[in-house]
């Protein structure tokens, strides 16, 4: 078959959403502190490498075709790729698999500073399989949710064009569930170096993310009419919920930050991404001022409730997420005359719809994540120990640092990590200036706070 300008498009959206993980990776890495910046990215990064895999030999199988309850895919039906046909097949398949990939990596921001590397490894491929691929089946499958499954069958089907249940609700409660069977950071509420080491990386992911987010959401488009909503509501929603942010910060604190932006940002798409379809420009805008003000007041909650969501991954895709979801059933737009949300006379058919959706994905989400995380956490165990906490998890796991603080740092070998902890150097005599005096920069020493 000959390749198609939708073909071309869609290899196109999916290379967009695919970016979007590396600029995941630099909106964390950021907002996390110097000595753990470089595990926060490689635990994006490593989201590609294990679901990449998981995606071709299973993942796709189990959220497509022949479902078991309406629930989940059979993971041997195309296993390995094997006897998908279709033209564009492996085209949807590559574009499903950024959105399974991107998913999983948004969870790692709220265990930032305290996860062992490898009980992530171990972590990814299992949530993606129980988790991800059930829910991506029982909302685009054909399962649960679609016109044919039970709950669209009784209260008709929900609407989730981009991942309104499908990512952000359910990366948002898993990242709760980790923390809450984590713990919290050391000096939590009290350490005040626990603040974004490099806001201009935050910014820089914040653009990356957004910049992918057109075909994140506008990958699946299939008019030109549909395509263009859709870019201007992907465009409009973060628009506004930047705003809507800052003024909170302003009316809170007293003053807008360059942080609140990016998250602003942030949220706007979050909550646009269930409904980009199927709103007005003019409802993406008053979507994206809520999702950003309640993002902004919902992400302090953490500190009055204890819970230690590093990077705020509850406080804005949880929360927007279920904002952009429960919305549609007030806002969503009549398709045809028909059907509609509550503001366009379609009555709370739309609305029990939606609300069904994300309660089931709430309740599947946190049940299974828990169940993944503490088989890991009580097995394996799932966090650093103190000592390398101190240090950083950069050091102590990855034997990296992201910068060179001072002359003397370690460049390309790092000082052994008994002696990061104990304070004990090796018995190699250290380097002496001109004068014949031991220099402190030349002693290799390096700070680890940030």
């Amino acid at each position: 078959m000959e390749l198609t300008a939708g073909h071309v498009w869609l290899m196109v959206a999916a290379a967009l959403v695919l970016f979007m993980t590396p600029g995941l990776a630099f909106f964390y890495g950021g907002m996390t502190r110097a000595k753990a910046a470089l595990n926060m990215m490689m635990m994006s990064f490593i989201s590609i490498g294990m679901v990449g895999v998981v995606w071709v030999l299973w993942g796709a199988s189990m959220s497509s075709g022949e479902g078991f309850l309406q629930i989940v895919g059979n993971p041997f039906a195309t296993f390995g790729l094997e006897g998908i046909t279709a033209p564009d097949g492996l085209i949807k398949v590559g574009y499903a698999a950024t959105f399974a990939i991107i998913t999983v990596a948004l969870i790692s921001g709220a265990i930032a500073d305290r996860a062992k590397f490898g009980a992530w490894t171990v972590f990814v491929p299992v949530w993606v399989t129980l988790v991800y691929c059930p829910l991506a089946y029982m909302v685009w499958g054909g399962g649960l949710f679609g016109p044919e499954g039970a709950v669209g069958q009784a209260l008709g089907p929900a609407i989730d064009f981009a991942g309104g249940t499908v990512v952000h609700i359910n990366a948002g409660v898993a990242a709760l569930i980790l923390v809450l069977i984590i713990g919290n950071r050391k000096g939590f509420g009290k350490d005040p170096n626990h603040r974004p080491h490099n806001i201009p990386f935050v910014m820089l992911g914040a653009a990356i993310l957004w910049f992918g987010w057109f075909g994140f959401n506008g990958g699946a488009a299939t008019t030109a009419e549909q395509g263009g909503l859709i870019w201007v509501n992907t465009l409009a929603a973060p628009a506004a919920a930047m705003l809507g942010w800052l003024i909170t910060e302003r009316i809170r604190d007293g003053h807008p930050t360059s942080l609140g932006a990016a998250s602003g940002v942030v949220a706007g798409l979050v909550a646009i991404t269930p409904a980009c379809a199927n709103v007005s420009p003019i409802g993406a805008l008053g979507l994206g001022l809520v999702a950003g003000a309640a993002s902004a007041l919902a992400v302090g909650l953490k500190f009055r409730w204890g819970f230690d969501d590093s990077l705020d991954v509850v406080g804005v895709h949880l929360v927007s997420g279920v904002i952009g979801t429960v919305a549609l059933g007030f806002i969503a737009l009549p398709v045809e005359g028909v059907g509609g949300g509550l503001f366009y006379g379609g009555g709370l058919t739309q609305l029990w719809a939606q609300l069904a959706a994300a309660g089931i994905a709430i309740a599947y989400s946190a049940i299974l994540t828990a169940l993944i995380a503490l088989a890991i956490h009580k097995t394996m165990g799932f966090r650093v120990s103190q000592e390398q906490e101190v240090v950083g998890v950069d050091l102590s796991l990855h034997a990296e640092t992201a910068y060179e603080f001072g002359v003397g740092g370690h460049g390309g070998s790092f000082q052994p990590l008994h002696e990061l902890i104990t304070g004990k150097q090796s018995e190699e005599p250290a380097p002496v200036s001109e004068d014949g005096k031991k220099s402190d920069a030349a002693t290799g020493k390096e700070s680890v706070g940030a």
